[in-house]
């Protein structure tokens, strides 16, 4: 990229000016003058016009203006001398779009022009007189970008514009003179916000498409839609680099996931969750539904404290041998589950992931938005929307068969049949001891295949509802699943406690600056020491890799929908929408809007980029004298709806996913239909409770206005 020397600026006068232009190029600029005495100076070559259309009267002011002449062509043209005043490539007219991204020490949220640094750009649109326009008309566009005061951290921020030829005015307003580095690129794109807003859509149904039918595992799904957008990106002129797409990765989240894997495959080895499940057995006395309310129950509220992913990894493992131990089917227990764990979610500030990017953006705090009102309004809707789903989770249940339709028996024969097979599948040949030892497991395989049709053949099917001998099925039990190794246990637990502590911590003191996956893997290399592992390969057959796999492709392929300005379009037509109601009825419809919207986004796209898309135009929806809305309806709709909309399908919550992983692990995979026909009416039903919350709260009683 064309780069250009330190441009030396001065109070109300430029002393140079740099110009470049390239289809894709960038440029250094350092805002300071240390030789400056105040005198005055003036343009050369008539450029006295130019200089009294952009002097701004500030005393602490300091600007700088680089203007760049962009043209559609792929040839890189170095950057002039600074001592060069223009460069006359104005051939703009093959491209539709200019996207800027410049880097520098700035900050999140909107800005007090006032009391606060900040850097303007202005971008001006010269537009030819010709047929319709008898004269050239100027038209230029704002971008204000408040800086750190620390001037420490380099934040990189973009911003799309619809023009012709153009020109870039840089201009920084600075309480002393420092040095602020920035650094900016610009690229010209080929195609419009509707073509590629229309690409997105394709792909995104593309990949659904393979999801839900099954034509190729979601991992591989994911992984060819994120193929397919970035492959989009360079075909429209925007194409990342391999640093970039890296980048797009949310690696706190992996770390996450593979440091709780880890634990949770050490912890399995103590007999805790065949000791927790015989547990429940005992306390819902041997009924079905009071146990799948009190497991689901439960879920609920460990996730309104800890990570949903977090709680159900621990859930799950305990639920699958529960079910296996009362000859339940776990696929319907663990979607419920899955379900009352991302509602539960929704009820703190720390719940759920969009919660965490409400609470902490610095504008809504202004607002009155912090930890404890948000939470305090939440949970009492979210209380609501709990026990009113239970009742509508058994009416959808009421003709789900739970129990296996085989005896105990059978069932375990079956499950144990597909282990030992997986378990030869996964043995590479490459020597002639590996080759002998899957033979002998195939062998195996074929002897209780063979068992099991002689048991299916002699076993006459007795299928009860209810467990009448559960008393003795307890002892039986008990003297059958028991702690196995106590001096294990006894370390997990002390780790285990340790880490969900500092998970705690980490939500109600995030001074300390250690993240979630930090916090995950040192508790697995702190328990793999504890425990004295020999053979690790053991702990990582046990770790989902296509679960990780399956998030890298999906942070990829979101990141670029966003770039192809999927979720920027959603947003703006959302509040266009919300501007053409009447304003006797805005506020009511802006609520069911925003709500609905959210939900039905966070149900196929990740919920996280879209809250942070979402919550800047909300606030400057807010802001419009025309629009007269307040700010915390609009946010609390789109909280509502971005937490319950991850039950709509399995992919719309990392929850979901991470329970189809360790399940599928363990030979009770469900698909995504078997979690849509359960999961989307569950979430239009509590969406539906949770609107009309919503709508008593700040329509009729006027909370939080």
């Amino acid at each position: 990229p064309a780069s250009s020397d330190d441009g030396v600026i001065t109070h109300h006068r430029i002393n140079e000016t740099v110009s470049a232009a390239a289809a894709s190029s960038i440029t250094y600029m350092t805002l300071h003058d240390p030789s400056f005495v105040g005198e005055e100076e003036h343009w050369d070559n008539g450029s006295l016009d130019l200089e009294k259309r952009y002097r701004l009267g500030s005393e602490t002011g300091i600007s700088c203006i680089f203007v760049f002449f962009l043209f559609a062509c792929y040839k890189n043209v170095p950057a002039c001398n600074p001592s060069s005043l223009t460069m006359n490539l104005t051939d703009f007219r093959d491209n539709a779009l200019l996207k800027l991204q410049v880097g520098g020490p700035f900050t999140g949220g909107m800005i007090d022009l006032t009391n606060q640094e900040y850097v303007l750009i202005q971008v001006e649109q010269i537009e030819q007189a010709g047929q319709r326009r008898r004269r050239t008309q100027q038209v230029i566009h704002n971008w204000t970008i408040p800086l750190h005061s620390e001037r420490s951290d380099q934040i990189l921020v973009t911003k799309t514009f619809e023009i012709d030829p153009i020109v870039i005015t840089v201009q920084a307003f600075l309480q002393d003179n420092e040095v602020v580095p920035l650094s900016m690129t610009h690229q010209s794109l080929y195609v419009n916000v509707e073509t590629q807003v229309a690409i997105a859509g394709i792909i995104l149904a593309g990949v659904y498409v393979l999801i839900i039918f099954e034509i190729v595992h979601r991992t591989l799904a994911a992984m060819l839609g994120s193929l397919a957008a970035l492959a989009a990106l360079a075909v429209i002129g925007d194409r990342p680099s391999l640093v970039t797409v890296v980048e797009w990765i949310d690696y706190e989240t992996l770390a996450l996931l593979f440091g709780m894997m880890v634990l949770v495959a050490i912890f399995s080895d103590t007999g805790f969750f065949d000791y927790c499940a015989v547990k429940a057995y005992q306390l819902s006395r041997g009924r079905v539904w009071p146990m799948i309310i009190i497991l689901c129950l439960i879920a609920a509220i460990l996730s309104a404290f800890l990570d949903n992913v977090t709680t159900m990894m621990l859930f799950t493992p305990v639920t699958i041998r529960l079910c296996e131990v009362l000859n339940l089917d776990p696929r319907h227990v663990l979607i419920a589950e899955v379900i009352f764990t991302n509602i539960g979610g929704a009820a703190t500030a720390v719940g759920d992931p969009p919660n965490v990017i409400i609470v902490s953006n610095q504008d809504l705090r202004k607002e009155g938005i912090d930890f404890a009102s948000f939470t305090g309004y939440m949970f009492l809707g979210i209380c609501l929307v709990l026990f009113t789903s239970f009742p509508f989770l058994r009416m959808l249940y009421w003709n789900k068969k739970l129990y296996n339709k085989e005896s105990i028996e059978i069932v375990e024969l079956k499950h144990e049949i597909l282990v030992w097979r997986q378990t030869a599948q996964r043995i590479n040949p490459a020597s002639r001891e590996e080759t002998a030892v899957k033979c002998l497991l195939m062998q195996k395989v074929l002897n209780l295949e063979s068992l099991l049709r002689k048991m299916m053949k002699t076993f006459q099917r007795q299928i009860s509802q209810e467990d009448k001998n559960w008393e003795q099925n307890i002892q039986e039990l008990q003297k059958k699943h028991r702690i196995t190794d106590k001096v294990l246990l006894v370390k997990c637990v002390s780790v285990l406690g340790v880490v969900i502590f500092m998970f705690f911590v980490n939500s109600f003191v995030p001074s300390i600056h250690l993240d979630l996956g930090w916090i995950a893997i040192l508790g697995a290399l702190w328990l793999l020491v504890l425990a004295d592992i020999q053979d690790f390969e053991i702990i990582l057959h046990r770790v989902e890799w296509a679960t990780l796999l399956f998030f890298a492709g999906l942070f990829v392929l979101m990141e670029a929908l966003a770039q192809l300005q999927l979720i920027d379009y959603i947003g703006e037509q959302t509040a266009l929408l919300i501007k053409a109601v009447p304003e006797d009825q805005r506020l009511a419809i802006a609520i069911i809007l925003v709500m609905w919207v959210s939900a039905l986004a966070s149900s196929l796209i990740d919920n996280i980029p879209f809250t942070a898309t979402m919550i800047p135009v909300l606030i400057n929806l807010s802001q419009d004298a025309d629009v007269n809305l307040p700010v915390k309806p609009l946010i609390f709709a789109l909280a509502m709806g971005a937490c319950l909309g991850g039950n709509g399908t399995l992919i719309g919550a990392s929850a979901n996913v991470v329970c189809a992983g360790i399940a599928e692990q363990h030979g009770y995979g469900f698909s995504f239909m078997e979690f849509f026909r359960l999961g989307f009416p569950m979430m239009i039903m509590t969406c539906m409770i949770g609107m009309c919350y919503l709508l008593a709260t700040h329509i009729g009683l006027g909370w939080n206005m």
